[in-house]
């Protein structure tokens, strides 16, 4: 299945707090990446939270061309996030 972001925030602690077209919404720790390969800019956590949704794409990006798979978000937050929810 592929899932697509419509809605996507940064948080503190290189969180990010998403929503998806199938309603599923939640946060999602992303610190695990900051500093590594195109995350580099994240050192700057002013640089994290320029972050923008590809609605073509239904992911998320950063002015960077770093971005992370809407799949990927979808399944970690699945599993990380005792506060997701699924919109009905």
């Amino acid at each position: 299945m592929r899932y697509r972001i419509v809605a996507a925030e940064p948080r503190p602690g290189y969180r990010l707090w998403l929503q998806f077209e199938d309603g599923t919404e939640g946060e999602v720790p992303i610190v695990h990446l900051v500093g590594k390969g195109v995350f580099a800019a994240w050192r700057d956590e002013g640089e994290f939270g320029r972050l923008d949704v590809d609605s073509e794409k239904g992911t998320v990006v950063w002015p960077t061309g770093a971005y992370l798979s809407a799949d990927t978000l979808h399944r970690e937050l699945e599993r990380t996030s005792p506060t997701s929810s699924i919109m009905g």
